[in-house]
C-alpha cells in the first residue's frame, strides 16, 4: 500500500477501506453500468490511470456501500463504522449517487399544498 496517498483527514480509515477493497473500485453495477468485462465488479484501481473521461489517475474515495447512504448529510457519512463504507471511484460514486436521488425522488411521498394558500 505504499503507493496510495491517502486523503489529509481520516487516513488511517480511509487506509482501512482500501486495504480491504485491494485498491479497486468496489462498484457492482450500481452505477448502471454491470461491470460484465469486468467480473462484475468495476476494474479502476487507486492511482491507476483512466483512458476516458479526460485520462488522468483514479483516486478512489471512501464512502458509503449503500446507495441510499450516499444522501446522508456528510456529519452522518462521517459517523459510520468502517464496514459500512466501500471504495469508489469518482465516476461509479457520481453515477451511484444520482440514481440513488432519482429513486428517492420517485419514491417520496407528494407535498400537501401549504395550508397558507389553500381554499
Amino acid at each position: 500500500m505504499s503507493g496510495r496517498v491517502p486523503p489529509l483527514a481520516g487516513a488511517d480509515l480511509w487506509q482501512a477501506v482500501m486495504a480491504a477493497a485491494a485498491g479497486r473500485c468496489q462498484c457492482r453495477g450500481t452505477c448502471g453500468k454491470s461491470h460484465a468485462k469486468d467480473g462484475g465488479r468495476c476494474d479502476r484501481v487507486h492511482d491507476g490511470y483512466q483512458q476516458h473521461h479526460g485520462g488522468g489517475r483514479v483516486r478512489l474515495l471512501a464512502a458509503p456501500a449503500e446507495p441510499a447512504d450516499l444522501l446522508l448529510p456528510p456529519h452522518r457519512i462521517a459517523a459510520l463504522p468502517k464496514r459500512a463504507l466501500a471504495a469508489w471511484c469518482e465516476r461509479c460514486h457520481d453515477a451511484t449517487r444520482n440514481a440513488a436521488r432519482r429513486t428517492q425522488q420517485a419514491t417520496a411521498p407528494a407535498a400537501e399544498p401549504d395550508a397558507l394558500f389553500g381554499s
